[in-house]
């Protein structure tokens, strides 16, 4: 483009939806902290001032954590000072979409939820779950590599998280095909941080409310061995019993939030492989350089776009005033390639030595409870897909030939990620 990219409506215009990393230096260059003209969202893209606002939730509410300026907040905060800004956000919290949703909540209730979900994500619980990885990623290979080809995003990424998340939260199998099938209606077509121009009235995930209520009133009627009777009766660290509502929010946020991530994690990390031969042999030769390679995925497209605050009192965010009301968009994919931090930072490499640092998993009291998960179902699936084949493709026939790729990215502003992956393997053992 000849325009003046900085005066791209970010949040409507579908052509920053395949590569918005343009966009992003742009308004980097011109400041790390800048407020874009269509929406008044003060756009946060260095990564020192991301990890600032991140860090100070006694500054900045994440009440509008996943909804940003649409439908923004209910009531006018500008000009207010900070005592009354705080005071609408008690007030008015529960206007706002996705307001049950442990993103958006704030201390103290933030912290008693949180602390509801870590006794759910134990160590000992991560390890009984990662050990289920291996025997699920194996039996859902066997069918997805065996035509020698495959759309790796339906055909394996989604059901893969689906039944990893389901075995965390001791979902029955036999439930697992519904809840996929559901799951896959609420997304990629739109919903949360769509470019077009529906209103958020309700989540795209409220028909897990129902089925997890179910699990929930039941393991409390009759507690069992499992899982789901562990969250059941989990209290808060004060000792009190939460609803049964406020168990199911925890459940499904991390049943849909984890998922849908985690699947675009993955495909990255696919995508790279079959994009970058020589990556991909090294990986092969070498499985000790596996966690950093999906650090660096996770650095060079994070599966979270950004995410939105709310300023309760007037400050400063590097050398930029905030005023009181304020709303922010904390963009995770622009500090991620901020060159102050990560040296030639639209290079992926695979060895980089604080790929770690990136932000794709937040910061602060909302950093991702769910991060050692996803990187274990990401290097279990990885080094099971490696184990089994012994080339992985780009397939021509449906995304062109190289240097001339043709993929489609999910239309919203929230999201980072491709729809669609075709592949072709060769199995181990073959010539490639």
């Amino acid at each position: 483009m000849s325009e003046d990219l900085t005066a791209v409506d970010f949040f409507r215009d579908d052509r920053l939806t395949d590569d918005p990393y343009p966009f992003y230096e742009a308004l980097r260059n011109k400041c790390p902290v800048a407020r874009e003209e269509h929406y008044g969202v003060t756009m946060v893209t260095g990564w020192q001032e991301a990890v600032d606002v991140y860090n100070d939730a006694d500054t900045f509410s994440s009440c509008i954590s996943v909804t940003g300026p649409f439908p923004g907040f209910p009531v006018p905060l500008e000009g207010l000072e900070g005592e009354a800004v705080t005071e609408l956000i008690v007030k008015h919290r529960d206007e706002i979409p996705y307001s049950d949703q442990l993103p958006t909540l704030d201390p103290p209730t933030h912290t008693n939820h949180r602390a509801l979900l870590m006794r759910l994500i134990t160590p000992k619980r991560l390890k009984e779950n990662e050990d289920a990885m291996w025997r699920i990623a194996d039996d859902m290979l066997e069918e997805f590599l065996a035509p020698g080809a495959g759309e790796f995003i339906k055909g394996f990424a989604g059901p893969f998280t689906l039944r990893v998340i389901a075995d965390l939260l001791g979902v029955p199998d036999e439930d697992c095909p519904e809840l996929l099938e559901r799951l896959a209606k609420g997304t990629h077509g739109g919903g949360l941080g769509s470019t077009d121009d529906k209103t958020l009235s309700k989540t795209p995930f409220e028909y897990l409310y129902e089925a997890f209520a179910v699990y929930v009133e039941d393991r409390r009627r009759e507690p069992r061995d499992d899982v789901l009777s562990g969250l059941a009766n989990a209290t808060f660290p004060d000792g009190t019993m939460p609803t049964v509502d406020d168990v199911v929010r925890v459940a499904t946020n991390v049943f849909s939030a984890g998922q849908e991530t985690t699947v675009r994690l993955l495909s990255t990390a696919l995508k790279v492989l079959g994009e970058q031969p020589d990556i991909q042999a090294k990986l092969r030769g070498d499985r000790s350089l596996l966690p950093n390679f999906i650090e660096e995925c996770l650095r060079i497209e994070s599966p979270v776009k950004g995410d939105f605050r709310l300023s309760r009192v007037p400050t400063t965010i590097g050398d930029e005033p905030i005023g009181a009301g304020c709303t922010l968009m904390v963009i995770n994919g622009a500090a991620n390639r901020d060159p102050r931090r990560f040296e030639d930072p639209d290079t992926f490499d695979a060895e980089r030595k604080n790929a770690r640092q990136h932000l794709a998993f937040g910061r602060g009291i909302h950093s991702c409870p769910g991060a050692p998960l996803a990187r274990a179902e990401t290097r279990v699936a990885l080094e099971r897909l490696l184990d089994r084949t012994s080339n992985i493709r780009i397939s021509e026939a449906h995304h062109g030939p190289a240097g001339n790729r043709r993929y489609q990215y999910i239309p919203t502003y929230i999201l980072r990620g491709i729809i669609d992956l075709h592949l072709e393997f060769d199995p181990a053992g073959s010539a490639s």
